[in-house]
């Protein structure tokens, strides 16, 4: 009631209108992170051949590795079967193997009848391609690397991160043999937990891919202050996504917020402002540009939480914006997809090794034709003998007659 009394007094007193400064006439402005978005099935993403092959690529290109080191080039199937759970195998490690014959030729061992293994004249081939890009574009693959470690606190990230992202950077399996590449910034480092990392000392300015896109297609405007710019995402909707026209709303606000990028300080955002949901979704967007197929594992992003300084719950930002990214729910995971990577007008860099791994995919597609030819061939051969035993048993009746 004081207040209210001393309010009124200065409003007589005064001679110039004065608006009040009540509690009622303000209004809350209120996002709308915490929305619900309605999984809609797309099958042009579902069907992408590297994505939907990348869980069996991996171990496969595992195996030729350790096959195409040994020596002889060949190796007894016993050195690799208590190794599936480590090589990502979801079956038997022989079974794995022979599911592949255009890639693992299998034949009887020198001793004890053993099933051997080696590599097709195909699958080495591609195998020395794959070298090749590992020992001629090896600054680039380092480049992205570097780009990922920028993104983090303290512009480092523990060993076993990036071993973690070795197969989604397209990084090779000896990538830490023979140290760091200094030139380019990289230090080892010992974190505070005792565990290796890497470190980058850099003082560049790094654009991410969206800003890149801005600049090429002079987009790149600032907020209505002036002083922050303001990049719109590109959008893709999927075919009979409807949102409801609230969550609509929403997102064409979202697109005028300002751009924060991946590469900057983000600690000062409140992280339930539609501004620090811009920088969740910007980080994810630049993290995806960087992988090989543009898309990962959900689960396998998690590890990321602390070092790219996320919320506890980042990976709903996948959910909320269906349309710049999308989950697939194949081969029994959740594999989240960079959209934009996946339409024609996109302006995204293609990765060095994404080449290799759609002629391996290719090459995998051979052995179900190799497989499917060797059973009609049994099934043929099958029905011969059936076919002779009945007219052996045909004539044995005449003769009884």
């Amino acid at each position: 009631m004081a207040f209210l009394r001393n309010t009124l007094k200065s409003l007589l007193s005064s001679s110039e209108p004065v608006v009040p400064n009540l509690p009622c006439l303000h209004t809350c402005k209120c996002s709308y992170v915490n929305v619900y978005m309605k999984w809609k099935k797309d099958s042009y993403y579902d069907s992408i051949p590297q994505i939907l092959n990348s869980p069996f690529l991996k171990p496969i290109t595992s195996l030729i590795n350790i096959i195409s080191q040994d020596p002889n080039g060949c190796i007894p199937v016993s050195v690799v079967t208590k190794r599936g759970l480590e090589l990502d195998i979801p079956m038997k490690v022989a079974r794995f193997l022979r599911l592949y014959p255009s890639i693992f030729e299998e034949f009887v061992g020198p001793q004890y009848n053993h099933p051997w293994f080696r590599l097709t004249p195909e699958a080495l081939e591609l195998h020395e391609e794959e070298l090749a890009v590992y020992r001629d574009r090896r600054e680039e693959l380092w480049i992205r690397l570097k780009k990922l470690i920028l993104m983090s606190r303290g512009r480092v990230l523990p060993e076993r991160v990036i071993r973690g992202l070795r197969w989604y950077l397209g990084l090779p399996e000896s990538i830490f043999d023979k140290g760091v590449d200094s030139d380019l910034g990289f230090e080892l480092v010992e974190m505070e937990d005792g565990e290796k990392g890497i470190r980058v000392v850099s003082d560049e300015t790094v654009l991410s891919v969206m800003e890149i896109n801005a600049m090429k297609q002079r987009t790149w405007a600032d907020d209505e202050e002036g002083s922050t710019k303001a990049i719109e995402f590109p959008l893709y909707p999927s075919k009979g996504l409807r949102l409801k026209k609230k969550i609509e709303d929403w997102i064409d606000e979202f697109q005028k917020t300002p751009y924060v990028s991946p590469y900057e300080d983000s600690s000062h955002l409140d992280p339930c402002s539609d501004v620090s949901e811009k920088r969740v979704v910007g980080v994810l967007h630049e993290l995806l540009s960087l992988f090989v197929e543009h898309s990962a594992e959900r689960k396998n992003l998690l590890c990321l939480r602390n070092c790219l300084g996320l919320p506890q719950k980042f990976y709903k930002a996948f959910e909320r914006h269906p349309h710049i990214f999308y989950l697939s729910l194949q081969n029994k995971t959740c594999t989240a997809i960079l959209k934009e990577a996946y339409n024609h007008n996109s302006g995204m860099e293609a990765h060095p090794l994404l080449k290799v791994r759609k002629k391996y995919v290719k090459l995998m597609k051979e052995s179900e034709v190799i497989l499917k030819n060797r059973r009609m061939k049994h099934r043929g051969v099958h029905d011969e003998d059936v076919c002779l035993n009945l007219n052996l048993d045909s004539t044995e009746g005449d003769t009884k007659i």
